[in-house]
């Protein structure tokens, strides 16, 4: 049902021709037929073609259902025949990645990345919470305290990158982006922040940036703007983009809060960067210079941000839900009209964790206790079914030839037609 509205979204700076050219750069060729890395090949949850369930519970459709050791909060990602996660075991101390065949879901081979302390983290983070990415001949997977791994597709380890302990309260969580022939991660920290490329072939530095950042756990993205390519990283207090070719920065804008989590979303022109904490949204346009904090902000909203989940552009609209009080609010993407906003489920504290997906016109909200939300996309909050998996559920969905494939706290398990 609709309810009352938490705030109106307002314009700070007219809307420029020049928007239309920015857009999210995302993965191409064989990949596109997959689920390569954190949100998929669009980089941002939204998903090609039709043809996928939008109905399930734990009765069906469920093809398989299998046992993952260990513990993680990693997204699964699929290359082909396989499907790669993370895991952790014994507290933090032993960190692996996960092999499964796509078919049935036998697990294939477990590979360890390098033995490393375990950092202290959340009660809700765990010390495999960062998503792996594939380009099909390596798979890189970081691990915190353990450092940046690249794996071949048998196991094998191929190199590694140690950035010493982390010292950050919640722990790790962000997840590498692959960027031409580059691995990109950001790490914000109490000491030694950090962006920093790493060749895909070799693990050797491209370039790495201190960051004055002490606290963040977003994933940076690549967008095109124009004709210029940039890295997108929202964190502490402010969103900042570097250049992709050596590190530099190229403008900063504030409107942040403390903690950051959300991975920005890319449309219309505009980056969207929630805040954190229940916060504002910017609509920011990328390809400034210096602060653009007074310059580049299109609208923004007052308040009610989500604290884990990423934001979905779809169609002309920006989903998000406030996983504070359990709220999605659907705004137009270029203007920030408030459409809509509707509760999912109960209110609860931080009741939301995975990200939100969107495929043939339906947009797929699931909360903690692995309710899914099946919402139609438009300017009309219209709940169409609550699916159930029936386990806790904190991780993202992958989606790749007509089939879910969800990680719960014990399990993985695939939903085809």
């Amino acid at each position: 049902m609709r309810r009352a509205r938490l705030g109106l979204a307002f314009p700070l700076i007219a809307l420029a021709a020049g928007f239309a050219q920015v857009r999210m750069i995302e993965a191409e060729g064989e990949a596109r037929q997959y689920w390569p890395g954190w949100r998929g090949p669009s980089r941002q949850g939204i998903v090609e073609g039709s043809g996928y369930p939008d109905s399930w519970s734990e009765a069906g459709p469920v093809e398989w259902k299998v046992e993952v050791p260990g513990r993680g909060n990693s997204s699964p990602i699929v290359w082909r025949d396989r499907i790669f996660l993370t895991t952790s075991y014994d507290g933090g101390s032993r960190r692996t990645l996960l092999c499964f065949r796509r078919a049935d879901g036998k697990l294939l081979w477990e590979a360890a990345a390098p033995a490393a302390a375990a950092e202290k983290v959340y009660y809700k983070n765990t010390h495999a919470s960062s998503t792996p990415a594939t380009d099909g001949e390596r798979v890189y997977a970081y691990f915190g305290n353990a450092g940046l791994v690249a794996f071949d597709l048998e196991g094998r380890e191929v190199w590694r990158r140690g950035f010493g302990p982390i010292t950050l309260y919640h722990g790790s969580a962000g997840s590498p982006l692959l960027y031409k022939d580059r691995v990109i991660l950001f790490q914000d920290q109490r000491q030694g922040s950090f962006i920093a490329a790493f060749d895909r072939a070799t693990g050797n530095p491209v370039w790495s940036t201190p960051r004055e950042v002490q606290v963040g756990w977003g994933s940076p993205v690549a967008v095109r703007a124009g004709t210029r390519d940039e890295i997108i990283v929202s964190s502490q207090y402010r969103v900042y983009s570097y250049d992709p070719d050596t590190g530099r920065e190229l403008w900063k804008c504030n409107g942040n809060t403390f903690e950051v989590t959300p991975t920005p979303a890319v449309g219309h022109g505009l980056v969207f960067c929630p805040s954190g904490r229940a916060g504002p949204t910017l609509a920011i346009q990328p390809g400034g210079a210096g602060d653009v904090t007074t310059t580049h902000i299109a609208w923004q909203t007052p308040k009610g941000s989500p604290f884990i989940p990423s934001p979905l552009v779809y169609g002309k609209h920006l989903y998000l839900v406030n996983d504070m009080i359990s709220v999605a609010t659907c705004y137009q993407a270029e203007s920030g009209k408030l459409m809509w906003q509707g509760r999912l489920g109960e209110a609860q504290n931080e009741s939301f964790s995975a990200s939100p997906v969107a495929v043939d016109g339906k947009v797929f909200f699931t909360n903690d206790q692995g309710e899914t939300f099946v919402l139609a996309a438009g300017p009309e909050f219209r709940l169409l079914r609550v699916n159930r998996l029936g386990e806790r559920t904190l991780a993202s969905p992958a989606l790749a030839g007509w089939r879910w494939y969800w990680r719960t706290e014990r399990h993985l398990l695939a939903i085809g037609r």
